[in-house]
């Protein structure tokens, strides 16, 4: 991997995913694309795109481009896809299991191995064989199979005390859907899914192509 710097802006982290979704869509027989080519697909500048892709794979080659194959390695790599990251839900109903019995995330290299919930009626194996354990036995289940993500999917009331629980268990990165903001110290990365902020943006878009 060339010229592969240590660390990029989110914004360019929140570009990479797409770069790569698209780059594995092709057609095995397409070899070599350049940054113009892929500005294009995705709707984006090609400046912006050889300055992304230059920072996670080094420069194309002229008139050449880029090898499809080894951007997809390169980026596969710098995303950490090929390193199983091992993480656990703690909210058991219907996102929870969704997300606990989907299969897809192994893909971008999450392996939820469980979810956790206090409600007893809930605990359990589900459809596809994964478990569902009790709230209590959280933080001796992080330790023994030392998990480092966290994902939350409780309601918005009791997401800053799963948060601190998280925390006080090694986790070191928290996937949060709840409805609500959340507050843990500066060695901890959380990635909030505001699903009422998208759907505003896409509500007010209808609303701009009504007028």
């Amino acid at each position: 991997m060339g010229g592969l710097l240590v660390s990029v802006s989110i914004s360019v982290m929140r570009r990479l995913p797409a770069y790569l979704h698209y780059l594995k869509q092709l057609p095995p027989d397409v070899e070599n694309i350049s940054a113009t080519a892929i500005a294009a697909q995705l709707d984006l500048g090609d400046v912006l795109v050889r300055k992304d892709l230059n920072s996670i794979s080094g420069a194309g080659k002229p008139r050449t481009g880029y090898s499809v194959r080894g951007l997809i390695d390169d980026l596969e790599n710098f995303l950490g896809y090929r390193k199983k990251n091992q993480a656990v839900i703690v909210g058991a109903g219907k996102l929870g299991c969704a997300m606990l019995d989907h299969s897809g995330f192994e893909e971008y290299g999450l392996h939820i191995l469980a979810a956790f919930d206090s409600d007893p009626k809930k605990i359990g194996i589900t459809d596809t064989g994964k478990y569902i354990y009790p709230l209590s036995d959280f933080k001796e289940f992080c330790s023994q199979a030392d998990i480092k993500i966290g994902v939350i999917t409780t309601p918005a009331s009791a997401a800053q005390e799963i948060c601190d629980l998280m925390c006080g268990s090694g986790i070191r990165a928290i996937w949060n859907f709840a409805p609500t903001h959340l507050t843990a110290g500066k060695d901890i990365l959380i990635q909030n899914e505001n699903m009422a902020a998208s759907l505003a943006l896409l509500s007010a878009h209808l609303s701009e192509m009504d007028c």
